[in-house]
């Protein structure tokens, strides 16, 4: 998980060299050295499972990661538009389920009930939808013969075995760049959307219910970790879910992004993972209306994979502060059984990645300026061969760069 695009804004430095650099020879490359992976801010999931496999429970290790919070009980029976197809040109829908209904619908219905469906198809059908202009184009596939229909700017789409129609349960699989995911419950509008850059594009989301339908589908931890560790990462990743609820993002036609830019939501494979997805739906279960609060009020529950031995500030990371973030020490990240591939890595940066993370033509020298309490680097130069220089932020320099963390150091220059 990451934090929400609208907290990465950076705060960049332009200033100007006084003395031109460009004699200087370009280096090839930058090599970092750190530990940990993501962002550190939140509850660490390798230091959940440590406590975890110490005896400690969901409650203890979400009070210690979170600061001046409690662990209560809310109303988690929203429902939730999650973005599961974003800035596509086209999509595919379609069931395999046998005496499965799918009804195509034109305009977002929302809950409506006496809504009539455009169209009606089954198993071995599919329904394609694409965009031009700034419409969206349906045609269903019946037989291997084409039905188009009059497009428009949002189509709904809606399935047997949900809440809004009864019937066979239906699986519904959806096609976007060239991969296959299954969904099972809630709805799905198709709208068009206008991107700055791309201009308007489809957007896919899926009205599903937070409690259980969205929860049983977060692929965020892996299910065969311990059990207090999982109920950890259900009750975060409810409360994280709490917090966006009813908060509408117009570029993604919906509250919550089904990324790690909010949470990863599988849909229906989580559910149905090998030996381990009944595991997952048990503990979302178990810990039903759980939330962290601080003053009543759901927290926005950061986590990240691992970090290089203490949490991160929000402030620090992204320069906003959040008062439930806060550094403690996480030493279960740095157990190399239990954390192998992060408790030390190595990643080498071309020259060109590190001058487009810096917004510079070229970069012949970089410089760590100044670190944080964490450990993470607080901030960081880059100068030109014309004697610019930029600096950024660690977190700022990791998400662009695609470092595993800010946590880390430069340890060498190729030429």
């Amino acid at each position: 998980m990451r934090m929400s695009k609208s907290f990465l804004v950076s705060i960049i430095f332009l200033t100007a060299f006084t003395t031109p650099a460009s004699a200087q020879e370009l280096p090839a490359e930058f090599t970092f050295r750190g530990s940990g992976y993501g962002h550190g801010v939140g509850m660490s999931q390798m230091g959940a499972r440590s406590m975890a496999l110490a005896g400690k429970s969901s409650t203890e290790i979400l009070q210690y990661f979170y600061k001046d919070v409690l662990v209560e009980p809310l109303d988690d029976l929203k429902i939730l538009r999650v973005n599961i197809g974003h800035l596509l040109s086209s999509t595919k829908i379609s069931t395999k389920t046998p005496g499965a209904i799918v009804q195509l619908f034109s305009g977002d219905i929302g809950s409506q009930v006496d809504a009539v469906p455009i169209a009606v198809f089954s198993a071995g059908a599919s329904l394609n939808l694409s965009i031009l202009g700034s419409s969206v184009v349906p045609n269903v596939l019946i037989d291997k013969k084409s039905n188009a229909f009059a497009k428009n700017r949002s189509f709904t789409i809606r399935w047997s075995g949900t809440r809004y129609l009864e019937g066979v349960d239906a699986l519904i699989s959806v096609t976007q760049l060239g991969a296959t995911r299954k969904y099972r419950y809630g709805q799905m509008v198709v709208k068009a959307v206008k991107d700055k850059t791309l201009g308007f594009r489809l957007e896919l989301t899926n009205a599903v219910r937070l409690s259980d339908e969205y929860l049983w589908g977060v692929s965020e931890m892996p299910s065969f970790w311990p059990i207090a560790a999982l109920q950890a990462q259900a009750v975060a990743s409810r409360s994280y879910a709490l917090s966006k609820a009813g908060i509408y993002r117009a570029n993604c036609d919906c509250d919550l992004y089904g990324e790690i830019s909010d949470q990863k939501f599988l849909g229906y494979a989580k559910e149905i993972e090998l030996k381990f997805g009944a595991i997952w739906k048990s503990v979302v279960t178990e810990t039903a209306g759980l939330v962290v609060t601080q003053a009543s009020l759901p927290i926005a529950a950061y986590y990240f994979s691992s970090s290089g031995g203490k949490t991160e500030l929000s402030v620090n990371a992204w320069g906003s502060t959040r008062a439930f973030t806060q550094i403690v020490d996480d030493p279960g990240s740095l157990d190399i059984t239990l954390n192998p591939r992060f408790v030390t890595w190595d990643r080498t940066l071309s020259q060109a990645v590190v001058a487009r993370a810096f917004l510079l033509p070229d970069v012949v020298q970089l410089e760590i300026l100044t670190r944080n309490e964490s450990g993470t680097i607080g901030q960081i130069r880059a100068t030109s061969s014309s004697g610019l220089q930029f600096t950024l932020r660690g977190e700022t320099f990791r998400s662009r760069t695609k470092i595993p963390s800010a946590y880390c150091d430069l340890v060498g220059v190729q030429n």
